[in-house]
C-alpha cells in the first residue's frame, strides 16, 4: 500500500494486538499518520466488566506509548464527546474481552453507529482486534458461552461493520489457535466440529472470515485494497472449503466479495509467494515502515519459553554456565516484553513457572558445582593409581586390589588395559552435576 497524507485504514487483528509480535505492524500503521500529535482513543467496552479493567487499560496505554510511540486516551462509550471522538479521531482501537458483552453494550446503539460511520467515511485508522473483531461481522461467535460455559454453538447478531464494504462475513479471530494441545481449539476455540455446525446456519451469500493469531488484515478504505500482514494468514471459509490468503497477500475488496459470495480464491489475489513455499511473504509491512523488528520480536511467548528451556537444558548438559544464564535472561526479557499484553492466556503463567524452575535449577547447579568431578578428584586419584601400578609390578596384588576397592567405594572406576589404567567417575558421583557422569581419564 502506498503512502497517503490522510490514512484511511481498517485493521482487523486475530490476536496479539498488544504483544511484541505486532509492534512492527502498529508502528507501520501509526507512521502513516505522520509527525505531530494525534488524537488516539481506546474503547474499553469489551473488557469493561472485568474487575481489573483499569489495569488492562493501563497496560494497553503503556504498550502503545512505549512500543509504538502513541499516547492513547481511554474512552467511555456513552459520553457525547467520546462518541464524537470515535467518528473523528486519527486512531481508534478496541480489542480484548468478551464479544457478547461488547455486543450487548454496542449493538443498535450510538457506538455501533459511530464505528460504522467512521468506516463508511474512511476516517483515520481503525484497529479492531480479538474479541472486538469477533463482534464486527453480521453475526458473531459468543466464544466464552460456548467454550467456557458449554452452551450449544450459536451465532449472535453482530455489528455488521463489514456491510460498509459489501462483505457479509462472520469474523473469527484466533483462527489458528493451538492452545488446546490434545483438543481442537482452532477457529476462536470452536474447533472443526462446532464451526461446521455454525456454518450450516449461515446464508448462502455469507462466509466465515478468519484471521490468524498475531496477524492483521488491513483494508485501505480509500483504494479498497486489502493486505495480510503478520505471522499467519486470513481465510475465507465457505461451506467447509477454505481459501487462505497467507501473509504478504494483497487482494481487492471486490475480489473478497467474490470469495464470500461464491467461494474460491479471488481472481486478483496476489499472494506474494516468491519462494514457492505456499506461505506467502514474511509479513513485512508495506506501510512506509522501513525498519524491521528483531526476529525475536516476531516469536510468541510460548515459543520463547520453549526455546529458552531447551537452550538451558542443553547448556546444563555441557556445563556451560554462560549459556544457562543467557537462556534465563532471554526468557525474563520476553516475559517483560509481553507484560503489557492485554490478551490474557496461560502463556505468561507458564513462562513465569518455567523461569522459576530454571533459576532454581541454576542455583542447585551452582551449589553442586559445574566443574567435572574428575577434575576435582584428579589430585588424589592419580597418585593412588601410580602407587597401585607399582604394587602390581612388584607382585603385591593384594595391596593393589585394596587400593582399587577403596577407589571403587569412593565412586572411581578403574579400567586396566595393556596401555595402562584409565579411570572415570561413577555416574552416582556425577549425578548432582548437569551431565551425570565424567569423562574417562588416564
Amino acid at each position: 500500500m502506498g503512502v497517503s497524507a490522510q490514512p484511511r485504514l481498517l485493521a482487523i487483528m486475530g490476536s496479539g494486538e498488544t504483544s511484541p509480535t505486532m509492534v512492527t505492524i502498529h508502528k507501520a500503521l501509526v507512521a502513516r499518520l505522520g509527525n505531530g500529535d494525534h488524537s488516539a482513543i481506546l474503547l474499553d467496552t469489551p473488557y469493561a466488566f472485568q474487575e481489573n479493567a483499569s489495569e488492562i487499560s493501563a497496560r494497553a496505554q503503556a504498550y502503545f506509548a512505549r512500543s509504538v510511540g502513541l499516547k492513547v486516551a481511554v474512552a467511555s462509550d456513552e459520553a457525547p464527546a467520546r462518541l464524537a471522538a470515535i467518528r473523528s479521531a486519527d486512531w481508534v482501537f478496541c480489542g480484548p474481552g468478551s464479544p457478547s458483552y461488547a455486543l450487548a453494550r454496542w449493538r443498535g446503539g450510538p457506538v455501533a453507529d459511530a464505528l460504522r460511520d467512521r468506516i463508511a467515511a474512511s476516517t483515520g485508522i481503525t484497529v479492531i482486534a480479538s474479541a472486538a473483531a469477533a463482534a464486527t461481522g453480521f453475526v458473531a461467535v459468543p466464544v466464552y458461552e460456548i467454550y467456557k460455559v458449554g452452551a450449544e454453538p450459536h451465532w449472535l447478531e453482530g455489528l455488521d461493520l463489514f456491510s460498509v464494504l459489501g462483505l457479509k462475513v462472520a469474523v473469527v479471530p484466533h483462527y489458528d489457535n493451538a492452545e488446546g494441545g490434545t483438543h481442537d481449539t482452532r477457529f476462536c476455540y470452536l474447533g472443526e466440529r462446532r464451526l461446521t455446525m455454525l456454518e450450516r446456519e449461515l446464508p448462502e451469500d455469507a462466509a466465515v472470515l478468519g484471521v490468524d493469531e498475531h496477524t492483521a488484515l488491513i483494508v485501505d478504505l480509500a483504494t479498497r485494497q486489502a493486505e495480510v500482514l503478520g505471522r499467519g494468514g486470513a481465510t475465507v471459509r465457505k461451506a467447509g472449503v477454505a481459501a487462505v490468503l497467507p501473509s504478504g497477500s494483497r487482494i481487492s475488496v471486490a475480489d473478497l466479495r467474490v470469495m464470500v459470495r461464491i467461494g474460491g480464491p479471488g481472481q486478483g489475489a496476489d499472494t506474494d509467494d516468491q519462494d514457492g513455499s505456499g506461505q506467502g511473504g514474511q509479513g513485512e509491512p508495506d506501510l512506509d515502515q522501513p525498519a524491521r523488528e528483531p526476529e525475536a520480536a516476531h516469536r510468541a511467548l510460548n515459543e520463547v519459553t520453549a526455546d529458552s528451556q531447551g537452550r538451558f537444558e542443553a547448556a546444563a548438559r555441557d556445563r556451560n554456565s554462560a549459556t544457562m544464564v543467557s537462556a534465563i535472561l532471554d526468557l525474563e526479557a520476553a516475559i517483560e516484553a509481553w507484560s503489557t499484553d492485554t490478551d490474557e492466556n496461560d502463556d505468561s503463567d507458564r513462562a513465569r513457572a518455567v523461569l522459576r524452575g530454571l533459576v532454581t535449577s541454576l542455583g542447585r547447579t551452582a551449589e553442586q558445582g559445574l566443574a567435572n568431578p574428575a577434575d576435582r578428584l584428579r589430585p588424589a586419584v592419580e597418585p593412588l593409581i601410580a602407587v597401585r601400578d607399582t604394587l602390581r609390578k612388584d607382585g603385591s596384588y593384594a595391596a593393589a586390589d585394596a587400593i582399587r576397592d577403596a577407589l571403587t567405594a569412593a565412586g572411581v572406576e578403574l579400567r586396566d588395559s595393556p596401555d595402562g589404567t584409565r579411570w572415570d567417575v561413577s555416574p552416582r558421583i556425577g549425578s548432582g552435576s548437569p551431565s551425570g557422569s565424567a569423562r574417562a581419564c588416564r
